[in-house]
């Protein structure tokens, strides 16, 4: 701006040197520099030297750094604590329960039918009839299964509306106001309280089952998800076993305290409310259902550790691209399908066949077999306890080789052996009255046909109906596989007891002949789903081309099949 002053700096000007002076100043520099000649040197060269060593050093470090970095992606190590931890507190509230719920009713039976004669007499003041008390019983057993069904029908709903961990971490509540119900039903002194309660435990069974077993094989790594998934299976033997032992009179068994025994489904569900919170939703219901790929990745990385997971994202990516982003089907969507009859079939082969296979029927048998071998009353629940061991010891061998053998060749092999198992329990029961040591014959067939489904058809049945439907078709197709395998089940408690006074031994041949039949259907039907992604196990069911019209096969003198057989197998396979 004009008129601003502005301040001028001055610097003293430099006095130049005269020739003397300058010769002077020369001399006396080039004195010092021979002077230190001799100490610059060494340091100068030893500088250069470690100089090179830093380079070097800094180059090895580099590489080694990258090296790890790849040995760590090659590897694809994954955070087996969490794994184990998720596997353990997802089951709290699933398989768990299940099995609680199967023997837990046993053990203070006369006792609860006691106590409802009792309310019965205080309130109208004469004793309930014979006839009147079994049906009372028959109904309180029972409608476990029907709110099992009904809990396995709102399960798909449920799971894609909320979300797989919440789905399982809300269900602990009517757990716990099940629990609450039976707890104090003998101090209301209402039986109607037990009945409600058993629906409940019904329901929250029948939903949690199919959640878990959902829940699971979605957090479990590609290399690991038969094993993962077994476990469900697993924990529904711990269950029976853990309900064996804290229903023996010493423990919860007996008359004073049968309530708490009944209660004791709270214990879990308390466990799994409070801990399952902290664990993160499936990373396919993030990403294929609700497209956050952000959170997948977090959900993977909190899951298997972290690195990168990109394969994993993209091959989600691809099934979610192949199903067109459409959301999830319906029941009634998925079961007018043409194109995956043959998983509908499988899925029906899982569920409501094995049911038909007898094992539950087994169970109920056994207390007449160990019987008929000599053992005492009291000492039939300790046996007991040592066959839900066998079931849980050889679901464990399942586990370990369902990833080496297959499914399919386990599947088969396992009801091969029990239609041999069944047959064979036929014939020594038949000869227990002549033969005095065939009832323990009939122990050890008992003991082997529980080894075979566990080491076969138990645990390859609830990891088959993970693998062969896509995520949009998912959860209808486990309302399905609850559906038939409540339905399987409570036909079985129902009519089992009127086969046994129908047809004796003989009614061992009706599971004969479906342990037979499974495993014929399991020969040409199943697929072999070890080590492929759900996407490729998709694609082969739809190249096979199982159900799709086919022109006969004509054999080469121009002749066509003539046998029912032959027809059958050249237009279906």
């Amino acid at each position: 701006m004009s008129g601003t002053p502005t301040a001028v700096i001055s610097t003293p000007a430099a006095v130049p040197l005269g020739p003397m002076e300058q010769q002077h100043v020369f001399v006396e520099f080039t004195q010092l520099r021979e002077k230190t000649k001799g100490v610059l040197e060494p340091i100068t060269a030893m500088l250069a030297k470690h100089e090179q060593v830093i380079r070097t050093f800094g180059a090895v470090e580099q590489r080694t750094v990258a090296s790890e970095a790849v040995t760590e992606s090659s590897k694809g190590g994954f955070h087996l604590k969490v794994l184990l931890l998720l596997i353990i507190v997802s089951a709290m509230g699933g398989t768990f329960q299940h099995g609680l719920n199967m023997v837990l009713i046993n053990a203070p039976s006369v006792y609860i039918k006691y106590f409802i004669n009792e309310t019965w007499l205080e309130r109208y003041g004469t004793a309930m009839e014979e006839h009147a008390l079994k049906a009372t019983w028959s109904i309180i057993v029972s409608v476990y299964s029907i709110g099992a069904v009904f809990g396995a029908l709102i399960a798909g709903h449920l799971s894609v509306k909320y979300g797989r961990r919440n789905c399982l971490t809300f269900n602990n509540i009517l757990t716990i106001v099940g629990a609450l119900s039976v707890g104090f039903s003998r101090m209301a002194r209402s039986f109607e309280m037990i009945l409600v309660a058993r629906f409940m435990y019904g329901v929250t069974a029948g939903n949690g089952l199919n959640v878990h077993c959902m829940y699971l094989m979605e957090c479990s790594p590609k290399k690991l998800r038969g094993i993962v998934t077994i476990t469900t299976a697993i924990f529904i033997s711990v269950g029976k076993c853990l309900g064996q032992i804290i229903g023996l009179r010493e423990i919860l068994g007996s008359e004073s305290v049968w309530p708490l025994l009944m209660a004791f489904n709270a214990v879990p569900a308390f466990i799994q409310l409070v801990t399952l919170p902290w664990f993160p939703e499936s990373p396919r219901y993030l990403l294929i259902d609700k497209g956050n790929r952000a959170l997948s990745m977090n959900a993977l990385q909190r899951l298997w550790g972290k690195r990168d997971f990109s394969q994993e994202l993209e091959e989600m990516q691809a099934e979610r691209t192949a199903i067109k982003n459409e959301r999830a089907r319906s029941v009634w969507e998925l079961c007018t399908d043409p194109s995956i009859r043959s998983q509908l079939l499988i899925n029906m082969m899982m569920s409501f066949f094995i049911q038909l296979s007898g094992i539950n029927a087994i169970y109920s048998y056994a207390f007449e077999l160990f019987q008929a071998a000599g053992i005492p009353d009291e000492r039939i629940p300790y046996v007991s306890i040592g066959t839900g061991l066998i079931e849980m010891f050889t679901l464990l061998i399942c586990a370990f080789l369902v990833e080496r053998a297959g499914r399919k060749t386990l599947f088969c092999g396992g009801l091969g052996l029990m239609s041999l198992w069944t047959a064979l329990l036929t014939v020594t029961y038949s000869l227990q009255q002549l033969v005095s040591w065939m009832p323990y014959c009939s122990l050890v067939i008992i003991f082997a046909y529980v080894f075979s489904y566990g080491v076969g058809p138990g645990g390859v049945a609830i990891i088959l109906p993970s693998e062969i439907f896509l995520q949009s078709d998912r959860p209808a197709a486990y309302a399905i596989n609850g559906f038939l395998n409540w339905t399987g089940l409570f036909l079985v408690t129902i009519i089992f007891s009127f086969l046994v006074e129908g047809l004796g031994h003989l009614c061992f041949l009706i599971f004969f002949g479906v342990c037979l039949l499974l495993t014929i259907m399991g020969y040409f039907i199943l697929l072999e789903t070890r080590g492929k992604t759900l996407l490729e196990i998709s694609e082969e069911f739809k190249n096979r081309k199982l159900w799709k019209n086919a022109p006969l096969r004509v054999a080469p003198n121009g002749t066509i099949p003539q046998s029912t057989v032959e027809i059958i197998m050249s237009t279906a396979f």
